[in-house]
């Protein structure tokens, strides 16, 4: 379908009647944006429909991602770009007196995840729609996501994040296809025939429904689905007159104990209620969505044994892991296959992603819990692992302790990642550094076992959004440079190199990256009250906050450079803007211990006149994709200093360098790809590598206190988080201390901090030399181009999931 201007714009007015019966000239700016996305979403559904009737009658192998994120930020600018209508809609809208980007920022983040993993998913999403790929994605419709981060008092405040508080424009509720998913009760084995059936006696039953998000893909007609599934009461069983004879509040508490499966991301698991609920949400969103797919698949008349010839189901991370017994128990109790056969399709249909080796993420439930929550699960994992057990005994025979680290089953919890290595054909990690880990160290035995299933996929970053839609101008410059393969073919950027030496290139360069970050001063003067120069670098670090990701390194630093400054005010520095954002678990006391040290240091920093501006730190309240297109094309600096061994890729990592940053890393996740593509001229490296940390904790020979006492600079700096420096009180940071002392500083901040102070004086000295920086800058982005998520997910494709492009015709 070929959309012109005129068509836009006749359009549009009919959609603002035909659903506000207003006008332009009367509508309110939220009935402009609502009018507009009902009209891109009527742009997509005739091709979101042909997809899905292309993937059934062609019977193609079509892949489920399985995710409990997927942080896809605003949508509204990436179907234009993808459509190729962006600016036919500007100009259109522009002549009905609407301005497009004040509409776009009037759609809310989708409250659908935290971090790296979602965003990542969502990338995947984008990816798999813009190579025809038949690949679909798996979720659950989260009401409040995570939460809102406020900062109060230099506090980080949780507030409810009522993203769906209006319509979200983009989905299509299906209640059709709700799913009743069982919970508790009991579950016993009953002969029928020559084969045992389970029965449910006293099941907590659940509806879930599905809400489908379409996946445009760019230049593409192929419109992927993205279901995520929503815990809900069947109002159409309701007893109105029970209700009418007081048993009203009795309802409220069912109604709310059936929805909280879907409020808010990541519940706090530091209860046992917080931790079933955790679970709880896990199966809801697995089991509908396998009962889903297998009921689909059905319908295509094929053979419940070639399910695995038709279906793939990814697991991304462990939260989805008990996608394995679930599947088990479809094809055994539903599909009355042999346990055999039911597991021969099993472990072909999924595979599984491991995204760290912190042993905190590996998911365990305690087995009591979990048997009495999913009894019949439970039924089936037990009997995987006494299997597996046993497989195990027979090939390392009297191996107890190989037996023991790999069982599914051990001391009284229930491991995932287990759960997810031994029912799935492939398993991989995503950097090259965390896969060689996961291989030699972490999984090892699993590795010795099956060394067939192992493999990496390094992770990726859509080009679309980070770079077409989050630095417009920076795109068009490539498109003047080496033309517009790229778009489609992200490894031609490689041509960039080609302009090292082109002065104009560079100057153009140096103009685009000092026009963003003139735009990011005037939003945090606006936002915060905070003077900062564009002239100043931008030193950058927006990640979920975690002790192992080493914020308190970087704030370290910022007070060392800070005492400096006030020992010596002339100190010849470039002038520097620190930025911070993150968002630290509720319960994570130290991580919001952390924020609150960044708070008092910016306070004192930055009205400090005796230090002259030269240094200013700025806290980006509620970091999120939105925030973070807007900050990242803006960054001189990457902040990439996760202690080595630790961090399994990051993607932040790959966004600014696409952006133009340099990075300043540890060789750590893909910090050591960036490396190896730029060289070690255009990026900066510092620390202790993976094989020293991992030494150090294998064979201790490091002591937290010596290198403290042998360093008056972090004597000094201690001193201050005790003495009332920052004008709170001498105990508010005891947990910082706690965590640094008692645990001999675990993530090595003391250790890697005289070497992190010298690669930041480098950066200063690099920055000075403006044409060297540039050209550094300009080598980045000519490399950045092998991690885009379509690089990556092509690999997915075909050696994980054999699935094949499947492009819709115009």
């Amino acid at each position: 379908m070929q959309i012109t201007k005129e068509q836009i714009k006749q359009d549009y007015l009919k959609r603002l009647t035909f659903t506000f019966a207003e006008g332009v000239s009367e509508a309110s700016i939220d009935h402009k944006y609502l009018a507009l996305g009902k009209l891109i979403k009527d742009y997509v559904t005739e091709g979101w429909a042909e997809t899905n009737r292309a993937y059934t009658e062609g019977k193609v192998k079509q892949t489920y991602y399985f995710s409990m994120e997927f942080l896809i930020g605003k949508l509204l600018d990436t179907y234009l770009i993808n459509l190729g209508i962006k600016d036919l809609c500007s100009e259109a809208l522009a002549e009905l007196g609407i301005d497009l980007d004040e509409l776009a920022a009037m759609e809310p983040d989708a409250g659908l995840g935290n971090g790296g993993l979602g965003r990542l998913a969502a990338c995947f999403m984008d990816s798999m729609a813009s190579l025809s790929l038949p690949a679909h994605g798996c979720g659950i419709r989260f009401k409040h996501g995570l939460f809102k981060q406020k900062i109060v008092n230099g506090y980080q405040v949780e507030k409810l994040d009522d993203w769906l508080k209006t319509d979200f424009v983009w989905e299509v509720k299906k209640a059709n296809r709700g799913i009743n998913i069982n919970f508790g009760g009991n579950v016993y084995m009953r002969k029928v025939g020559n084969k045992l059936q389970p029965v449910y006696e006293n099941c907590e039953v659940i509806r879930a429904v599905p809400y489908d998000v379409p996946i445009v893909g760019f230049h593409t007609k192929n419109v992927n689905t993205l279901r995520l599934w929503s815990a809900e009461i069947d109002e159409s069983d309701i007893n109105l007159s029970s209700l009418q004879r007081g048993d009203y509040l009795r309802y409220l508490e069912h109604k709310y104990s059936v929805e909280e499966i879907s409020q808010v991301l990541y519940p706090d698991d530091s209860s046992e209620s917080g931790r079933r609920l955790r679970l709880k949400q896990e199966y809801f969103f697995v089991s509908a969505g396998i009962q889903t797919i297998v009921n689909r698949f059905k319908k295509t008349g094929e053979p419940i044994t070639e399910l695995h010839n038709y279906i793939a189901i990814h697991i991304n991370d462990t939260h989805p892991a008990v996608a394995v017994a679930e599947l088990m128990r479809i094809l055994l109790d539903q599909e009355g296959l042999e346990w055999d056969e039911a597991w021969r399709i099993t472990v072909k249909t999924l595979a599984y992603t491991n995204h760290t080796i912190m042993a905190e993420a590996l998911e365990k439930w305690p087995k009591d819990m979990f048997a009495k929550l999913l009894p019949r699960i439970y039924m089936i994992v037990e009997e995987i692992n006494r299997r597996f057990c046993l497989e195990v005994s027979k090939k390392y025979y009297g191996d107890w302790n190989k037996i023991n680290n790999m069982a599914i089953i051990q001391n009284g919890n229930i491991r995932m990642a287990n759960l997810a290595i031994i029912g799935s054909h492939s398993i991989n990690g995503v950097a090259w550094l965390h896969t060689e880990i996961l291989k030699h160290r972490e999984l090892k035995d699993f590795y010795e076992m099956y060394p067939e299933r192992f493999n990496n996929k390094t992770n990726g970053i859509t080009h679309r959004r980070w770079l077409i839609k989050a630095n417009t101008d920076l795109a068009d410059l490539l498109v003047d440079t080496i033309g517009d393969e790229w778009v489609e073919n992200p490894l031609q950027i490689k041509k960039l190199m080609n302009f090292i030496d082109d002065k104009k290139v560079l100057e153009r360069l140096g103009n685009i990256k000092y026009k963003r970050k003139a735009e990011v001063a005037a939003f945090v003067k606006k936002a915060y009250g905070i003077e900062i120069s564009p002239d100043s670098i931008y030193d950058i670090q927006v990640k979920r906050l975690h002790a192992y990701k080493r914020q308190l390194l970087n704030i370290f630093h910022i007070m060392n450079l800070y005492n400096e400054l006030k020992a010596n005010p002339s100190k010849d520095i470039v002038p520097r803007t620190f930025f911070f954002g993150a968002k630290a678990a509720p319960a994570y006391y130290l991580a919001k211990q952390i924020i609150k040290l960044i708070n008092c240091v910016a306070d004192k920093v930055n009205n400090d006149p005796e230090i002259n501006g030269k240094i200013k730190v700025v806290f980006l309240q509620n970091y999120g994709v939105t925030l973070a297109e807007k900050v990242i094309p803006s960054g001189d600096i990457s902040e990439q200093i996760s202690t080595a061994s630790k961090e399994a890729s990051g993607t932040g990592n790959m966004k600014f360098m696409m952006n133009g940053a340099i990075t300043m890393a540890t060789l750590d996740g893909a910090n050591v790809e960036i490396d190896q593509a730029v060289g070690r001229d255009n990026i900066v490296v510092f620390g202790l590598t993976s094989e020293e940390v991992m030494d150090y904790y294998a064979h201790g020979g490091y002591n937290a206190y010596e290198t403290f006492n042998n360093d008056p600079r972090l004597q000094l700096i201690i001193s201050q988080l005790k003495n009332g420096f920052f004008g709170v009180g001498a105990d508010e940071f005891n947990l910082i201390l706690r965590n640094l002392f008692d645990t001999n500083d675990e993530f090595f901040v003391f250790k890697d901090f005289d070497s992190y102070v010298k690669a930041q004086e480098k950066v200063d000295e690099l920055y000075k030399d403006k044409e060297r920086w540039l050209k550094m800058s300009l080598t980045n982005i000519a490399n950045s181009g092998i991690f885009s998520s379509d690089n990556t997910i092509k690999k997915y494709a075909d050696e994980i999931w054999n699935i094949k492009p499947h492009k819709i015709s115009e």
